[in-house]
């Protein structure tokens, strides 16, 4: 066990956010591949796994999305790119993916779990992920759990909005997954939020629902690639016990 958490320890002390690759080194894309095998098991709300990974692979694409990417030498000088994608306009097949899963796991049973975790999947999943152009389902729902909410704990994260933050916050999990299994491969990797998102959904031709999380960079280190000694503040200021 000690063994592990040192190697864990390490792995996470040599991972940065790398802006500048070596172009000579080979680079193996089926680390890539693995690495983003492992991202897909991360941790994700409701195990909706409304996410999608789009590998820019080719030079010229590369070129291309480097140049929506402002330029960054993160992006120029990558071997290869991924776009972490939320997908919000699959949840009903997935919420009748995981209705399925559930119900095959409790076959026979008719107990409260079993009727709980189906309710979950049948009836809140679409009471929170239905909605519309105009966010009025999402308002409704605020008010709703508001007046519920005076009385006993009640979710209030329930807006088209929340919805879209939450879906973000599952795909930046997989995100950092995969950078952490990049790091273990011998690579490095430098998360970006500086695009054009308009421009890089039709490079990638994502429908209009669609919407980039991040663009990583990978490659290995070029020497200059780290530019200055990490820093963080001090952990006084931001851990604190309750």
């Amino acid at each position: 066990m000690t063994e592990h958490k040192h190697a864990f320890e390490q792995l996470v002390h040599s991972r940065r956010s790398v802006r500048k690759y070596d172009q000579t080194t080979p680079f193996n894309h089926q680390a890539v591949t693995r690495s983003l095998e492992l991202a897909a098991l991360s941790p994700n709300s409701s195990n909706m796994q409304l996410w999608e990974f789009h590998r820019i692979v080719s030079e010229d694409k590369r070129k291309e999305l480097s140049k929506i990417c402002m330029g960054q030498n993160a992006a120029a000088t990558a071997n290869e790119l991924v776009a972490f994608v939320v997908t919000p306009y699959k949840w009903e097949s997935r919420a009748k993916m995981n209705a399925k899963v559930v119900r095959d796991a409790f076959e026979g049973r008719n107990d409260a779990t079993a009727t709980k975790a189906l309710k979950y999947y049948e009836k809140l999943i679409p009471f929170v992920y239905r909605n519309d152009r105009f966010g009025l389902y999402g308002m409704a729902r605020k008010v709703l759990c508001a007046f519920l909410g005076r009385n006993k704990p009640m979710m209030r994260e329930v807006t088209k909005a929340d919805v879209r933050v939450c879906l973000h916050k599952s795909s930046s999990l997989a995100a950092m997954t995969f950078m952490t299994a990049m790091r273990a491969e011998g690579y490095d990797t430098c998360p970006m939020e500086g695009f054009d998102s308009v421009r890089a959904k039709k490079l990638l031709d994502l429908p209009k629902g669609a919407e980039i999380t991040m663009i990583i960079g990978c490659g290995k280190r070029a020497e200059d690639g780290i530019y200055s000694e990490r820093h963080r503040v001090d952990n006084a200021e931001i851990i604190f016990e309750h």
